[in-house]
């Protein structure tokens, strides 16, 4: 029986002509690799924003999920990683495919970190930081590369830009000055590592997922977890207070020098509102990215006043 490819997904073909295609040629594709790889689907099929994961079962009944992602580079190397950590604290790949983005990984649990109470759960994940932050070899883009391009880009956002310009100003200057630290390469980070991408497993208690890994700062890996469950942040009615209980939160878990830490979360916040004024592409700020301005810039005061 074919795959079937959920509906939402199969709408993500308004994003341009590239996904149409992609997304054309997706279940033949994924019917090639179940064949290649003799595998059996064994559920519906889900998906992110990214990616189609279909349960499958290989030919010895183990039960595992096809993982094929939209190529881009942040999936680029996310087999690399995976193979890297060879199921310490993440997933554990069973085999790949490159150059089709296609990956078959050991099975896990739907069931996140948003399940646990969201102190205890910014500990969970800190304390995988120690088991990921292996060293990263040269196949990995490096994050200083990228920080320097993404200063770029903020500094030549516009003066009228939605954004008030001494935070764009400090974070130019951070990226800039992290960027050529030593230290800014090196370690296997993964970049995107918040309650959704942990899951509930049977080997272990938790496990990792989907990492878009870089050779990197492991100072790096805080921020997510501080835009990620906002909700919870707003209802406490103390924003201020409700950030800084989850960054300490992290910065204790993991080890991780405080001062550092900070700096990273006002460099990624203000990257947020700079990518996403770009996407704007000119037009008039929606409510939508109006609201994610807010939140990078209530985190980026938050985590330094």
């Amino acid at each position: 029986m074919p795959v079937v490819v959920p509906e939402r997904f199969r709408g993500f073909a308004d994003r341009g002509e590239e996904w149409a295609r992609w997304l054309d040629r997706l279940p033949r594709l994924v019917g090639d690799l179940l064949g290649e790889w003799d595998l059996t689907a064994d559920g519906a099929a889900v998906h992110g924003e990214c990616a189609l994961v279909v349960p499958v079962r290989t030919a010895d009944g183990v039960p595992a999920v096809l993982k094929v992602s939209w190529p881009h580079w942040e999936a680029e190397y996310e087999h690399l990683a995976l193979r890297d950590w060879d199921g310490a604290g993440s997933v554990r790949l069973l085999r790949a495919d490159p150059h089709q983005f296609a990956l078959l990984l050991e099975r896990v649990h739907p069931r996140d970190l948003t399940t646990v109470e969201e102190i205890e759960a910014t500990e969970l994940v800190a304390a995988t930081y120690r088991r990921l932050h292996v060293p990263a070899g040269p196949q990995y883009r490096r994050l200083s590369v990228e920080v320097t391009r993404w200063a770029d880009g903020l500094a030549a956002l516009p003066s009228g830009a939605p954004v008030p310009r001494r935070y764009v100003e400090q974070a130019v200057s951070l990226a800039r000055d992290l960027a050529a630290d030593p230290d800014c390469d090196g370690r296997l980070i993964h970049t995107d590592l918040h309650y959704f991408n942990v899951l509930a497993a049977d080997r272990e208690p938790w496990l990792v997922i989907d990492p878009k890994p870089l050779s990197g700062d492991p100072h790096y890996e805080v921020a997510p977890l501080l835009w990620n469950r906002w909700d919870a942040i707003t209802a406490t009615g103390d924003v201020r207070a409700a950030v800084r209980r989850r960054f300490h939160a992290a910065v204790d878990a993991a080890g991780l020098d405080e001062d550092r830490a900070r700096d990273w979360v006002v460099v990624r916040e203000l990257c947020n509102i700079g990518w996403a004024i770009e996407d704007l592409g000119g037009r008039l700020v929606d409510p939508e990215t109006q609201d994610w301005i807010t939140t990078a810039l209530a985190i980026a005061k938050a985590v330094q006043d």
